[in-house]
């Protein structure tokens, strides 16, 4: 099992920046994609930003250029710095985890969510 504990949220102005932290721990071996998924108040999910081991990085269009995902693989560990902060940025973000076990059995991790408000 793979537990994943997020930190960082809170409130802030529009034009701020917050940065998100997400550590895994557990047993470990090989976690293959992090990524940042937020869900707005009678809104969907919705993938934010992903970044594999190898450094890959994907980002939904509406944060591109004002938010930045980061891992440090050794401390398994994935960051969302987010700047340029917008009232519509306002969600519960999750931190998931696509984790492979020794055996090669794949797992879908989540944590337990962070909640972000940007005031106008």
């Amino acid at each position: 099992q793979v537990q994943l504990v997020e930190s960082g949220g809170g409130l802030v102005q529009a034009g701020g920046s917050l940065r998100l932290s997400c550590a895994a721990s557990g047993l470990i071996f090989d976690i293959r994609t992090m990524a940042w998924y937020r869900q707005a108040p009678g809104k969907q999910r919705e993938l934010v930003a992903a970044i594999t081991s190898g450094g890959s990085t994907k980002y939904v269009s509406s944060v591109k250029g004002r938010f930045t995902i980061s891992r440090d693989n050794a401390l398994n560990t994935v960051y969302l710095q987010m700047n340029s902060l917008k009232p519509e940025d306002t969600a519960v973000y999750y931190c998931n985890a696509d984790h492979q076990d020794l055996l090669g059995v794949r797992g879908d991790y989540w944590g337990q969510g962070t909640q972000v408000t940007v005031s106008s």
